[in-house]
């Protein structure tokens, strides 16, 4: 038998070899090409002590927009699969809802023509399945559907399809003193029951949109009630005023999509910040492992090359999409 010094002795090797080559490249699902050499880059000189671009960390603020961002939001978003879901649990309740758009057409599985009312027709389901019950109901509703929930492409549980390279930088600027933040336009009660489990990011670092609420004693115990009426939407220019908010502090990073051009005002704000500062906006440009899609009008990529921002093409730029690739 081996000497158990000369054993903890090989461990040790083996362990700093690891520790070393994660150093290397904390970033191993992300090509060697433009993004990550800026990412590291920036990482670099505003964490090194005596570099003119150092910024404290408490100024080390990080913000990410949630769907197609860090997640799939394809073939829609997934807080949508979570409302229609919800539309057939509670339609023996509402039996109005077989003659009242866009119920009507998302109990037909017609999910096109039930958004085809646009932003209205969508308010008037979360509204629906979103409201009437306590903030500790829901919480408990959005942890039970998740559990279980899959995508309906991939069959992979909704929780797996986050963006391999995105967990990878979160955690790398965590490493590096960064604060991570979610700012979406995703509603926030439905974000922060399963963030911190899967990005690590937690509640009280996920800015979204939100509803009223009313405070009220039920049972002896103090509850806050959602109420069908809209508090905040957390999407384009309500981005900056949600961090501004929430966080308090401008970000140095800030990481959006080219879709609707939600971002755009969040990475403009990021940029105004007095110090250095970094912007991603993720192109969604891999028809094979993910979806291929962009604005009508190339908003966002028209911004990114105005604004200088660095533009972050999922087919060229990622290893790997998702965790559960076999590449």
């Amino acid at each position: 038998m081996k000497p158990i010094h000369n054993t903890l002795g090989l461990i040790a090797i083996v362990l700093a070899s690891l520790t070393t080559t994660y150093a290397q490249d904390p970033l191993p699902s992300w090509n060697d090409t433009a993004p990550k050499k800026a990412i590291v880059a920036f990482v670099e000189k505003v964490t090194k002590e005596g570099s003119p671009d150092f910024i404290q960390p408490n100024e080390r603020i990080a913000t990410f927009d949630n769907d197609g961002t860090l997640w799939c939001e394809k073939p829609m978003p997934i807080q949508l699969f979570f409302a229609l879901d919800r539309v057939k649990e509670l339609a023996p309740q509402h039996p109005e809802w077989k003659d009242k758009e866009p119920f009507a057409s998302l109990l037909k599985g017609d999910v096109k023509a039930a958004m085809a009312g646009g932003e209205h027709a969508l308010l008037e389901i979360v509204m629906a399945t979103h409201t009437g019950m306590t903030t500790g109901e829901f919480e408990k509703m959005v942890k039970d559907w998740i559990a279980t929930a899959k995508h309906p492409t991939t069959k992979q549980p909704f929780t797996k399809m986050v963006y391999q390279p995105m967990i990878e930088l979160l955690a790398y600027l965590r490493a590096n003193g960064f604060k991570t933040f979610i700012v979406s336009g995703g509603g926030i009660e439905f974000m922060r029951p399963w963030t911190e489990g899967v990005y690590g990011i937690p509640p009280e670092q996920v800015v979204g949109s939100s509803g009223k609420t009313k405070y009220e004693i039920r049972d002896g115990q103090p509850v806050l009630v959602k109420l069908p009426e809209i508090n905040f939407i957390d999407d384009k220019e309500g981005k900056p005023v949600g961090i501004n908010q929430h966080i308090g502090r401008k970000p140095i990073l800030s990481a959006g999509n080219v879709f609707s051009g939600g971002d755009i005002a969040m990475l403009r704000y990021c940029q105004s910040h007095p110090g250095a500062t970094l912007q991603l906006m993720v192109n969604h440009d891999d028809a094979v492992r993910e979806f291929a899609y962009a604005e009508p009008d190339d908003a966002s990529l028209k911004a990114a090359a105005a604004n200088g921002w660095m533009v972050v093409n999922m087919k060229n730029d990622w290893k790997k999409i998702f965790a559960f690739e076999n590449k």
